[in-house]
């Protein structure tokens, strides 16, 4: 059976941890390797602090984002207020440049958003006139649905599978 792409990287990130999705080219799991061998600790990055992206109405598209999904706006001075995330899992994975799964093949970037409950999150867009795309298949790492910003832009909505007691 040839597992999707979307599939293998659910696994690899639920299994293995998003860390080695980070690394898995050799020269990089060598690189890990050596040094925890050495007993020289490598500094990592602790999370994402912003995504920043060209729009063609940039104040329009921030006051979506805030609308319907809830992302305060970037504040406009020194210790304004902004969106904080929920800590959880964070998978950084380049696809290559002739994939079709961001859908519109001039998008170079799709973000993945964790939320709590994608039933009432997928409710809330449609009651405001926005498409979305559920799919109908749950993975062992949660379920997810597909939506696209008033510029296009492919958003991915994702709600991590509850971990079973024990586990």
């Amino acid at each position: 059976m040839k597992l999707q792409r979307r599939q293998l990287v659910r696994m690899l990130a639920g299994s293995l941890g998003s860390g080695f999705l980070l690394n898995r080219s050799p020269a990089g799991l060598a690189a890990v390797t050596s040094s925890e061998k050495a007993g020289v600790a490598m500094e990592k990055v602790t999370g994402i602090g912003g995504l920043f992206f060209r729009a063609k109405d940039p104040d329009g598209l921030a006051k979506w984002y805030e609308q319907h999904l809830g992302i305060a706006p970037s504040p406009t001075s020194y210790g304004g207020p902004v969106w904080t995330q929920e800590a959880g899992e964070t998978v950084l994975c380049p696809f290559p440049e002739t994939t079709k799964y961001f859908g519109d093949a001039t998008k170079m970037w799709m973000v993945n958003f964790r939320v709590r409950s994608l039933d009432k999150m997928v409710a809330q867009l449609q009651a405001a006139g926005i498409a979305v795309k559920v799919d109908p298949e749950t993975y062992p790492n949660g379920r997810f649905a597909r939506v696209h910003d008033p510029e296009g832009n492919p958003i991915e909505l994702w709600e991590p599978a509850v971990p079973k007691a024990g586990h």
